[in-house]
């Protein structure tokens, strides 16, 4: 914990899969007056480790003028994509939904059979994001999309963000069906231009409205007035105000690696490539602020997905790594104090994910091929989040070696980055600060960040 004197502050809270996170934020300055750090009370009520953190990180006697919650507790916003076909319109879809914090759990594109709408409902999405089509074209695979989806039984929120000129007739449709609807602005309005936020704001109101009263995270109604966002979404506006802060600088290319229980999130922000502009641009459009998603591969929940992983890409795993792997994933609350563990399967976990992240999605099937690879030499600032990295006094040093060392992954790795850890936990309240009116605090809170300095 980190405290200084009282004064007004606004509280930004994260409550993740493991431990709960607070910090305490001057509503004038912008500058770090206290954190804290508790373990999430999912067994009890979420409300309890939130109150917890909340209390050790105020200043004694502060005034808490607002507080802010984002939350990937209980798996955050799980979302399944329908599109017109895998590498344009369901690829657009795909991008925005990661951009708003989902974890895509599904993808469905072209001719679809009754047993894509049974394994799209195995997926267990919380909620649906249907595209196709650009604005004033063909209408037809929207249109059928959606009349076998509302014969599906499947009641899933819908987020319809396809052809603007079918938008007034299938929302009605969906809604006939008992399927609630929610319609925005088409994610490709045209043929290579990429239209994330409308359908990023709507998938972040039904997250707030739907996924975090659906998981009975707390008994209190006040959980689902404070929660704002999910974690990556506001860890993602954190990193977008990091990089206006840094534009025009040697560091304004960043590369954000969020290593946490159950996945491991990496940002990226990149300078466009003039050459990849015009013809040689990928018909999906190209998010040079994106963010990808690694379900499997988490230091607690999903520990054993990081093992997998790590023999897939060939690398060399100790067997005692592995076992510590699978005491974790069979009890995800375990706590260990074999920080060597944690700072060995957090140091994997980033290699893979960046990896993963550098060498573009697969939309479609597994032979389909890999689309929008980014090259990060020239990436100027690494940094890595996540409790484990945060613990560990080596972490910035363990992800120089593992990101910025790692030549034998089929990408280009950073090359001259500087190496820092959001030690102090300023990208997610950064976030939530810019997210919900003070866009100005969250700049302040960033400019004094000394990694940056």
């Amino acid at each position: 914990m980190n405290r200084h004197s009282a004064a007004p502050v606004v509280l930004c809270v994260d409550v993740g899969s493991t431990y709960t996170k607070a910090a305490a934020i001057d509503a004038a300055t912008g500058a770090l007056r206290g954190t804290a750090s508790h373990p999430t009370t999912l067994d009890t009520d979420v409300m309890d480790g939130l109150l917890a953190a909340a209390v050790e990180a105020s200043p004694s006697g502060a005034e808490i003028t607002d507080t802010l919650v984002c939350s990937s507790a209980g798996g955050g916003l799980r979302l399944a994509v329908i599109g017109n076909e895998p590498l344009v319109t369901a690829r657009a879809a795909y991008r925005a939904g990661l951009s708003a914090g989902a974890r895509v759990v599904d993808v469905r594109a072209g001719h679809l059979t009754p047993g894509d709408f049974t394994g799209l409902a195995a997926a267990r999405p919380d909620v649906v994001l249907l595209a196709g089509g650009t604005d004033g074209g063909d209408e037809t695979a929207l249109r059928t999309h959606a009349e076998d989806l509302a014969a599906s039984g499947l009641r899933t929120p819908v987020v319809l963000a396809g052809n603007a000129n079918a938008a007034a007739d299938l929302t009605a449709l969906l809604t006939a069906a008992g399927i609630g609807v929610t319609a925005v602005d088409n994610v490709l309005p045209r043929i290579g231009d990429l239209n994330p936020a409308p359908a990023r704001g709507a998938l972040r109101e039904v997250f707030l409205r739907h996924v975090i009263a659906g998981k009975h995270l707390s008994a209190s109604a006040d959980f689902t007035r404070l929660v704002k966002a999910a974690t990556p979404d506001a860890v993602l506006t954190g990193v977008e105000v990091l990089a206006d802060l840094l534009a025009g600088t040697d560091l304004s290319d960043l590369l954000v690696v969020d290593v946490g229980g159950a996945t491991t999130d990496v940002y990226s922000v990149l300078t466009p490539d003039a050459e990849l502009q015009g013809p040689r641009a990928e018909v999906a459009g190209t998010a040079w602020r994106s963010r990808t998603v690694e379900g499997d591969l988490g230091v607690r929940h999903t520990a054993v997905g990081i093992v997998e992983a790590a023999a897939e890409e060939d690398l060399p795993v100790p067997a005692g790594l592995a076992e510590a792997a699978r005491r974790r994933g069979e009890d995800p609350g375990l706590r260990t104090d074999d920080l060597a563990d944690d700072a060995e399967l957090s140091a994997l976990a980033a290699r893979i994910a960046v990896r993963r992240h550098a060498r573009g999605e697969r939309i479609g099937g597994p032979t389909e091929p890999l689309r929008g690879g980014k090259d990060l030499a020239a990436v100027g600032l690494v940094v890595g989040s996540g409790g484990v990295l945060r613990r560990d006094p080596e972490a910035a040093e363990r992800l120089r070696e593992a990101v910025g060392g790692d030549t034998s992954g089929g990408v280009r790795p950073p090359k001259d980055s500087r190496f820092a850890v959001d030690a102090d936990y300023r990208l997610a309240p950064a976030g939530l600060l810019a997210a919900n009116g003070h866009r100005d605090l969250a700049a302040r809170l960033l400019a004094e960040w000394p990694a940056i300095a």
